[in-house]
């Protein structure tokens, strides 16, 4: 398995490595897929896609998810697929990092993740900047991370 921080098209944000490995722009907007490496304790606050399916695919670790008020937990080898317009989070749990691919459906939110690597954003502190650039790849944001009260 190739180790994303050896990778020089890898971006970093808040800890978590990014690497496209399917750009939107390769399948005519149809999909992107991303391949992440997130330390434990990490994990977006809970959202909203309003454009994209979102699949992962764990291929290392294990995350705790939230969908629908509803938590569960995948390990590596295990899939969970988020429907667009589903509310949900997901926190990576246990002692390892979690390397995991997002499949975006139709592509493009990839251009999310660079705008935070560019900006080195940080939350809660720029979540108003965060915001902008969930707007115009339609994310809304609607409640805190995972283990946040």
């Amino acid at each position: 398995m190739m180790d994303l921080l050896g990778c020089p098209d890898t971006i970093n944000w808040l800890g978590v490595h990014y690497r496209t490995i399917l750009a939107s722009a390769a399948t005519g907007g149809a999909v992107s897929i991303v391949d992440s490496l997130s330390p434990v304790g990490s994990g977006p606050p809970r959202h909203i896609h309003e454009r994209e399916d979102e699949t992962f695919v764990l291929l290392s670790g294990s995350c705790e998810f939230w969908m629908k008020g509803e938590t569960f937990t995948k390990k590596a080898g295990e899939t969970v697929f988020v429907p667009r317009g589903m509310e949900h989070t997901f926190r990576v749990t246990g002692d390892m990092p979690s390397r995991h691919l997002v499949i975006l459906t139709p592509g493009g939110f990839e251009g999310f993740f660079a705008d935070m690597a560019a900006g080195q954003f940080q939350i809660p502190q720029d979540m108003e900047r965060i915001a902008e650039s969930a707007g115009r790849h339609r994310l809304r944001f609607t409640g805190p991370p995972l283990g946040v009260a």
